[in-house]
């Protein structure tokens, strides 16, 4: 359990070294971006974007359930750990809702105080045909309410039978499984069409039980009296998760115009959080969205439209615990039965928190050509958000009434934008752009489950609740070529994100009601404040290219950034009460649990993302060998405190070989994670200590079928990734008798899967 440092750093600056000797060696050639477990990713010729390649997004999607996991080869981009299917893209230490994630075009919002339905865990891996990254400067037609980038990803667009076929009948289906964890699940996908009507159903389930560390990590064995009498030591509580994802879509094409109409609906009975106190109990969305394209004689028109429902409950599965009293919860300690009408005397039959959104959308946008030079992108935006959070009274102080924690929330955006992009010669590509949006929120009143609430809910009730945000980005990008063999981009932007109602509109002090709201993992509790500002991001960055003429055998990237967020939304502990958690003693505490508050204050990011690939060998008798690389560095500081921001990844890296033969393609890749020591003192964030890892992965097509076979983490190495959060995946979670400070979630141990599909 115990590790020696590796000394990483070191060993990736020679690599460095020998990495740009070699390119300087071979030639005069550049680079677009690269994937470290199979071949090189592609670039459009839009500025600063990056497109993960079919074949990485085949070669993942059997090893993981989480579609956010398919962007971790990406260069500046990690995932914070959360549930099963729910992971967080963290682009160069900026996650969540400070990027903005768009699935088959819609803006979808997580509705949860843990933000446990993220985008992304709204499309299963099967099902995403393209997924593009616009790392920290987004140009404003993709961009909005985000600091941190834009992610894009999409499921496969509708298909239709060629000129003169009758009809087109094909489909998909698709099985995995898992080793660790003993997770499995089935895809399936069918579409019939003709000329101009197409029909496609899909269809994914993934299961999976509690996964194991690579060692023993727990210090104490802990019990649950109405779950399983206890887990393993090396297993690893409440990561458990099952999720259905089904969708029908509609499509339409005349001439040069394209209708699409897709329902998706999802259900996650059951997800467990090793770094939260509660679990998600159940997630119930369904999702409408129409959209149409047409190619004019000026340029191209899109058109959407969009609504989702999502009805989301937490609640303490399996593995956690929150009776007061006997093992069933019928009576009290003191013999008495529980009774709701008496308050249950005592006992707490668990704490249900119920969550319904409503998210709607509108865009318009229009690419028009205006020369063989000159290209405009115009449009519009409207998005109106709607968020009910509550939880039902259940005993032991959480009663008589409903705690009402958002009554009516509001968050509506309208955006419009202008970008002109111009190809001035073979040389010269600018593209300047600029967008002003407009956030306006509310929400109504609230309540607390009693008469201990009322200071803070009076407060918070008589006080003016509306708030209007004006938001301007801008962003000025270019790309210059001035060989075949070189590439240089560099851009300057200003990006706005307004907070969200989380971050505004949470209202009680109450230890309970602060531990609710926590996306970070950290197990501390947070307050909302009405008085935030949004923040504001000004960005530099460049990315510095060699490679071949043809931009295929080799490539080197270099891509420094540097991002000042003014009023970026930290915390700061919470002080000044004589009873309750914001004490005076909670500003002190160095190695807890601690309560915090949302707050403006002033940060600092920059760092260096490096990657490249180069032949190792081809046509040999074994195929071609082809090493790939990929090194991230990022800082995160506070400016008003001096504090380190938090979640901040370390030094970190991957380097893979890749053999290439025939139908064969087999990868060998080395994760290396520096510790992480500069972590937040406000937080108390734990450190973490640097680790290594060896993945393997093979892939055979044949004909219709594809195999995966592969092995993570193949000698069982026992780690805690840095953006795991704290672990708290077992025991009484709420009243901390059984959760202590200072244990991180541990990493997934050795885990083989193997996965087929098949096409007919």
């Amino acid at each position: 359990m115990h590790q020696q440092p590796l000394p990483l750093r070191k060993t990736l600056l020679a690599t460095l070294i020998a990495a740009f000797a070699h390119g300087t060696a071979i030639a005069e050639e550049a680079i677009p971006t690269i994937s470290v477990t199979a071949p090189p990713l592609t670039e459009s010729r839009d500025v600063n974007r990056t497109t993960v390649s079919e074949e990485t997004l085949q070669m993942l999607a059997p090893a993981t359930s989480d579609s956010a996991s398919l962007l971790k080869n990406l260069p500046g981009l990690t995932i914070q750990g959360s549930g099963g299917v729910s992971g967080l893209p963290v682009i160069r230490g900026l996650a969540d809702d400070r990027l903005r994630i768009k699935v088959d075009g819609m803006d979808l919002i997580s509705a949860c105080g843990n933000h446990m339905n993220p985008p992304l865990s709204y499309i299963d891996p099967s099902n995403v045909d393209s997924a593009t990254v616009f790392a920290g400067i987004s140009p404003v037609s993709v961009g909005g309410d985000s600091i941190g980038g834009t992610v894009l990803v999409d499921s496969p667009a509708p298909q239709f039978a060629q000129p003169g076929e009758e009809s087109l009948l094909k489909g998909e289906a698709g099985f995995f499984y898992r080793s660790n964890g003993n997770a499995y699940g089935d895809n399936l996908s069918a579409t019939a069409a003709n000329e101009k009507f197409s029909l496609t159903y899909t269809s994914s389930t993934t299961e999976s039980g509690n996964y194991s560390a690579g060692d023993d990590f727990k210090t104490q064995t802990y019990v649950n009296d109405v779950g399983d009498p206890s887990l393993d030591s090396d297993e690893v509580g409440s990561t458990r998760y099952k999720s259905t994802n089904r969708s029908l879509s509609l499509a339409m094409l005349n001439d040069n115009h394209l209708t699409e109409f897709k329902i998706g609906m999802q259900d996650i009975p059951y997800q467990g959080w090793s770094n939260q106190r509660m679990d998600m109990t159940g997630n119930d969305s369904t999702q409408f969205n129409l959209n149409h394209t047409a190619e004019l004689d000026w340029g191209t028109l899109e058109a959407r439209a969009y609504h989702e429902r999502t009805r989301h409950s937490m609640q303490f599965y399996d593995d956690k615990l929150f009776w007061y009293g006997s093992n069933d919860g019928t009576t009290n300690p003191d013999g008495e039965p529980c009774t709701l009408e008496g308050g249950m005397n005592g006992c707490a039959a668990g704490m249900p928190m119920d969550t319904e959104g409503n998210n709607s959308g509108l865009l318009l946008k229009a690419d028009i050509v205006l020369s063989g030079r000159d290209l405009l992108r115009v449009g519009t935006e409207a998005q109106q958000y709607r968020l009910d959070d509550w939880m039902d009274p259940s005993g032991k102080g959480m009663w008589p009434d409903t705690f009402i924690n958002i009554n009516d929330g509001e968050r509506d955006r309208l955006a419009l934008f202008g970008e002109w992009e111009a190809q001035w010669d073979e040389r010269w590509l600018t593209q300047l752009g600029l967008r002003y949006e407009q956030v306006k929120m509310d929400a109504g009143e609230v309540q607390g489950y009693n008469a201990t609430y009322l200071a803070d809910e009076t407060a918070f009730n008589d006080a003016d609740r509306a708030r209007t945000d004006d938001n301007f980005d801008f962003t000025a990008l270019a790309r210059f070529t001035p060989d075949a063999s070189r590439t240089i981009e560099f851009g300057l932007a200003q990006k706005s994100r307004s907070p969200n109602l989380y971050e505004r509109y949470t209202w009680s002090t109450g230890g309970m009601a602060m531990r609710m709201i926590n996306w970070a993992g950290d197990g501390n509790g947070y307050v909302g404040n009405l008085e935030l500002d949004p923040e504001i991001a000004r960005t530099v960055s460049a990315a510095f290219s060699w490679h071949d003429a043809a931009q295929k055998k080799w490539e080197l990237k270099v891509s420094p950034y540097y991002t000042r967020v003014k009023d970026y939304i930290d915390a700061e502990r919470c002080s000044g009460a004589a009873s309750g958690v914001c004490t005076d003693a909670n500003l002190t505490a160095t190695e807890d649990f601690v309560y915090l508050q949302f707050v403006n204050q002033e940060a600092t990011l920059y760092g260096l993302d490096i990657s490249g690939h180069f032949p190792l060998a081809q046509n040999t008798p074994y195929g071609n060998f082809t090493a790939t690389g990929m090194l991230n560095y990022v800082r995160g500081e506070n400016e008003d405190t001096g504090d380190n921001l938090y979640n901040i990844m370390p030094l970190n890296a991957r380097l893979a070989v890749v053999q290439q033969k025939g139908a064969w393609q087999n990868t060998v890749e080395v994760e290396l994670v520096d510790s992480k020591e500069d972590v937040s003192a406000t937080r108390n964030e734990m450190q973490t200590e640097s680790y290594g890892l060896l993945h393997l992965r093979s892939s055979y097509t044949w004909k219709q079928a594809r195999f995966d076979v592969g092995i993570e983490n193949v000698f069982d190495e026992f780690y805690n990734h840095p953006l795991g959060g704290a672990y708290l995946g077992e025991g009484k979670t709420m009243s901390g008798s059984d959760v202590a400070w200072g244990t991180p979630v541990p990493g997934m141990g050795r885990s083989i899967y193997a996965g087929v599909n098949i096409k007919f």
